[in-house]
């Protein structure tokens, strides 16, 4: 049986130190982006939890993946949803776990399709390691050192469960 963590404890750490991060640097009005689909239940959370009033944006990264060609596409793709524009923003990326850098990758190549933002900041609720790329988070609501095998996996997304368990093959 996988080990499970609390996630509401988590997502309102989360809330907590990306609020403190946000007025540390002195950005009063952020645009928030979560990136599908674990991405975007934490990101719900979190814009509920700092009220935020311009609407939430969603990512869906499929087409900026550097594995695109080998996997190919879900029969039921959903584009992206940005009902902003990000041209000099402040903008908070969410993702539900933070692994090798690769989704986060995609995620900043398709939000720089859209315009130059002015900052973005990285909100993940779990970073696990494993880093292939250069890409850290600037708010994290819990940082896990797995052994090989071992995956972390949000699922929702009410309620929202994280857990631990063995890696799929």
């Amino acid at each position: 049986m996988p080990e499970r963590l609390d996630v509401n404890a988590l997502l309102a750490d989360l809330a907590g130190h990306l609020k403190t991060t946000l007025d540390a640097r002195g950005i009063t009005y952020p645009l928030m982006i979560g990136i599908h689909t674990g991405g975007v239940w934490v990101a719900e959370h979190l814009h509920a939890a700092l009220g935020l009033q311009a609407p939430l944006g969603a990512l869906n990264i499929v087409f900026y993946r550097d594995d695109f060609t080998r996997i190919g596409v879900h029969p039921r793709v959903e584009p992206s949803n940005l009902p902003f524009e990000v041209e000099n923003r402040h903008i908070v990326l969410v993702d539900d776990v933070l692994h090798t850098g690769r989704t986060v990758r995609a995620a900043l190549n398709e939000i720089f399709d859209y315009g130059r933002p002015a900052s973005v900041l990285l909100a993940v609720l779990v970073d696990r390691g494993g880093k292939e790329l250069p890409i850290c988070a600037d708010v994290v609501g819990a940082t896990l050192e797995l052994p090989p095998g071992k995956h972390v996996k949000l699922s929702g997304p009410e309620p929202l469960r994280l857990s631990v368990g063995e890696a799929a093959e």
